[in-house]
């Protein structure tokens, strides 16, 4: 099992992964990938090409917690979102396919740029996992509580498993 990430040169961190976690790495970030294509744009070819999306919250409650209203007033959100949600949606596909692009089993350098968009993408990551699951702050408690013969199980401790990884980068950058 992975130690983490470690400092590297010039900003970059070090990683070690066995070929089962970049397995899982792999398939949950298809997963963010798959949930995050792009958003609809208007009918108007104007608000096509400036990528000026929906004003509307996504249904899936992954997707409105990967892109959260701007502002508590409804309307303020909804004009916010219309400019903002089709670039994030880009922005969150390159850190994936970067993250994807990098991830190899055994020793991977990651460069300070690449670093970032892998902790943008583990968050991402992160958040769809904790969302499904339903997960609060009391998680940990909750995991110790929590007998191995329990459905959800595994998928509380591949998300405690993600939490360390999205930790140790974090450090490793500091």
């Amino acid at each position: 099992m992975s130690t983490g990430f470690k400092a590297g040169a010039d900003g970059g961190v070090v990683v070690e992964l066995d070929p089962a976690e970049v397995s899982i790495l792999r398939s949950l970030v298809d997963m963010i990938l798959g949930m995050i294509e792009p958003g609809e744009t208007g009918s108007d070819p104007l608000e096509r090409a400036l990528g000026i999306g929906s004003a509307q919250v996504p249904d899936d409650p992954v997707l409105a917690r990967l892109f959260p209203s701007a502002y508590a007033d409804e309307e303020q959100a909804a004009e916010f979102r219309r400019y903002t949600e089709a670039g994030l949606r880009d922005a969150k596909r390159a850190d994936a396919r970067t993250m994807l692009d990098t991830l190899t089993p055994g020793r991977a350098e990651l460069t300070a740029e690449q670093s970032q968009a892998w902790l943008r993408a583990l968050n991402d990551v992160r958040l769809a996992l904790g969302t499904r699951l339903e997960v609060t702050e009391e998680v940990h408690e909750e995991l110790a509580g929590m007998t191995e013969d329990d459905p959800r199980y595994p998928a509380f401790m591949m998300y405690d498993w993600l939490t360390y990884l999205q930790d140790s980068l974090v450090r490793a950058l500091w």
